[in-house]
């Protein structure tokens, strides 16, 4: 496969120069040029509260100007939401034992990480922490060839260190383009795609492609 990247600064397009892509597994999944346009856990288990059944989740969004307002939703065993307070901290109460998943939104703000998966387990849990970063106003265009053998589809990758590690960002995409625009402002973020076949198995990554947020 190959994989280009092209960067809009200054009203000028300018196109890298491609590097080989790595071999696959056992089967042949290419992945054409990828082309990059820019437009525009676990918390800290403290006591529980003795013969209770039921107990806290509690962390907080920082900066705490921020987190004050943002709304912070759960899901799992119990389905609640909440908006942080001014010290920017968040809590729910009354939850039975299980996983729950702890999500935070606000307009224009993404959070890191953007959702936590989180276990009670017979004791309140604090320490489930967030951080806001403003959303940007240039989200990043991907945009691909076909694999020359039969896929399902592609999964995108996106990391801000240059070689990885990456995190996959979206699954079984079959248009040959994506827009992500969960960027925050002053950041790099590097790109991979992979083919996956009819059975699931992935092809290697591609080469990568960067962009830099303004």
């Amino acid at each position: 496969m190959i994989l280009r990247y092209l960067m809009y600064r200054s009203r000028r397009w300018t196109l890298t120069k491609s590097r080989g892509f790595p071999k696959c597994l056992a089967f042949s999944l290419a992945l054409l040029p990828l082309f990059v346009s820019l437009c525009g856990c676990a918390g800290v288990v403290s006591p529980g509260s003795g013969t209770s059944d039921t107990f806290l989740l509690s962390g907080t969004i920082s900066p705490q100007s921020i987190g004050d307002g943002t709304n912070v939703t759960l899901s799992g065993p119990a389905s609640a939401s909440t908006i942080g307070n001014r010290s920017g901290t968040y809590s729910f109460s009354g939850l039975a034992n299980g996983t729950y998943a702890i999500t935070p939104s606000r307009s224009g703000y993404i959070f890191s990480p953007n959702v936590q998966s989180v276990a009670i387990n017979g004791s309140d849990v604090s320490g489930i922490d967030f951080t806001a970063s403003q959303q940007s106003t240039h989200p990043v265009q991907l945009t691909w060839q076909a694999s020359t053998s039969v896929v399902v589809g592609y999964n995108i990758y996106r990391g801000t260190t240059d070689g990885g590690p990456y995190t996959r960002i979206a699954t079984l995409i079959t248009p040959l383009n994506y827009t992500d625009s969960s960027v925050a402002s002053s950041t790099t973020y590097y790109y991979v795609t992979t083919a996956v076949d009819s059975a699931g198995v992935e092809s290697e990554y591609s080469n990568q492609a960067s962009a830099k947020v303004p």
